[in-house]
């Protein structure tokens, strides 16, 4: 896949912003705080639905706007296919494919980017939401309707959360709230579906994660995925617990069944403090390396390999599961972070693929291999360096 041109309206600095792209390397160059950045996360909120630098989509609204538009014309093969959306500040965003209104969570079928970014660090150091985070917007790409699961298990929880600090306020205790059972159901159905994809997904990451560890490191340091489920009796998001790991081969019934009785045992406490302490929006993934945890025991060249390998068997996976060919890869500001070696190691992993993008502040950071197509940023202006041979 290929993004042949990307339109931005009212996003993050640009009123309005035209980005012709190429096939292999394109390099965006800009100071820090020129725009850069919000070019590479409009791309990937196409294919992830979401930003890798906030939690909700108001921010990528322009001062003063209501509402942002990415436009963005795509390339499969000898198709091309124009997929759009609206992000709004109040309401649901809006989507359209080819002129014709859409779902937004049928924007992924299209859109297949794997982004490498300073924040990447946060996925193996950062607390669990940053790896659950990762975790779940690649199951998006990889399963475009776990978008609507995983946005219908967050309504369920909220749901389920507002009751739980109502009977707390009241003093109610859990016989007199039969309505809560209602939306255990509900809890356990669509979690045992994001629980068990998960799994999945961490075993099916496990060979292309040792392997990418391999290129960028340059050393076998046994890198491991394994989820820590809070159904299982521990909760990864409380300090000095028990941590109840599992594996992809336990089937999506033995998981309902934990997440039942795991909100059955959690109940008392659940109503004392109002929170729901059960459940998908509660586990870890739990990164090893040398057998040890990457998170308070690996060092920073370490920490910085596994997080390249994860995006690398990311691209890797959408690579060996996708008709539409490879996914995107957008390089944001990484080589900065990275030492020479890593560098030349990420760039000849990486030139490969059908497109890459990437960004830098200091344009003798990138490797050789992938300055090709340049193209300058400078306060939210766009000036296209085109090759001699283009």
């Amino acid at each position: 896949m290929i993004v042949e041109h990307l339109n931005l309206v009212d996003f993050r600095n640009y009123a309005t912003a035209d980005l012709a792209l190429h096939p292999g390397p394109n390099v965006l160059v800009g100071s820090n705080g020129q725009g850069k950045t919000n070019l590479a996360e409009a791309i990937v909120f196409l294919a992830t639905l979401g930003s890798h630098r906030v939690s909700s989509d108001a921010p990528m609204v322009r001062d003063g706007e209501e509402f942002a538009v990415i436009r963005a014309r795509l390339v499969h093969g000898e198709r091309r296919v124009l997929v759009e959306v609206q992000l709004n500040r109040q309401g649901s965003n809006k989507a359209r494919i080819n002129g014709s209104p859409s779902k937004t969570n049928e924007l992924p079928r299209y859109a297949h980017v794997v982004l490498f970014a300073p924040e990447d660090l946060q996925i193996v150091r950062g607390d669990p939401s940053s790896r659950r985070r990762f975790a779940d917007q690649l199951l998006i790409q990889r399963t475009p309707r776990m978008a609507g699961v995983i946005a219908d298990y967050e309504r369920v929880l909220r749901q389920r959360t507002a009751l739980l600090k109502s009977a707390r306020a009241r003093g109610i205790r859990g016989e007199g709230l039969a309505t809560l059972d209602v939306w255990d159901d509900k809890l356990v159905a669509l979690g045992s579906e994001i629980i068990h994809a998960r799994l999945r997904l961490a075993s099916d990451l496990q060979g292309p994660v040792t392997d990418a560890y391999a290129a960028i490191a340059g050393a076998d340091h046994r890198p491991k995925l394994e989820w820590a489920l809070s159904v299982r009796g521990g909760d990864p998001e409380e300090e000095d617990s028990a941590l109840g790991s599992a594996t992809q081969e336990e089937v999506r019934g033995e998981i309902a069944d934990q997440f039942r009785a795991a909100l059955q045992a959690k109940r008392s406490k659940e109503l004392e403090r109002g929170l729901t302490l059960v459940g998908p929006h509660r586990d870890d993934l739990i990164l090893r390396v040398r057998d040890l945890p990457v998170k308070g025991y690996a060092s920073h060249g370490e920490s910085w390999s596994v997080a390249l390998a994860l995006r690398l068997a990311s691209a890797e996976l959408l690579r060996a599961e996708s008709p539409a060919g490879d996914p995107v890869l957008i390089l944001d500001d990484v080589f900065a972070e990275l030492d020479a070696d890593r560098r030349q190691r990420l760039a000849a992993i990486t030139v490969g693929y059908e497109q890459v993008i990437v960004t830098a502040a200091v344009e003798a950071d990138i490797p050789e291999a992938l300055h090709r197509h340049v193209v300058r940023i400078h306060a939210g202006t766009i000036s296209d360096e085109r090759d001699p041979d283009d």
